[in-house]
């Protein structure tokens, strides 16, 4: 079973989510580590691209300590 991760800002989505720090080398170590299936209890792997573009988009602009709220879809 494959998943794809989606950002929830409105934190308004059903289910199960996990907070990123919307920086580059937080989403890297979060995926080495294989943190997604663990926090989200997701069996399989979960597709990230758009969760990168998200990231790579919001990180110039984001304050220090704000999170970013994902849901499996």
């Amino acid at each position: 079973m494959a998943g794809r991760l989606v950002v929830d800002e409105g934190r308004r989505l059903p289910g199960r989510g996990a907070w990123l720090h919307p920086a580059p080398g937080c989403l890297a170590k979060a995926e080495r580590k294989r943190a997604f299936p663990r926090a989200l209890r997701a069996q399989g792997t979960l597709e990230a691209a758009g969760l990168r573009e998200h990231v790579a988009f919001a990180a110039p602009t984001t304050e220090i300590g704000s999170g970013t709220h994902l849901e499996p879809q």
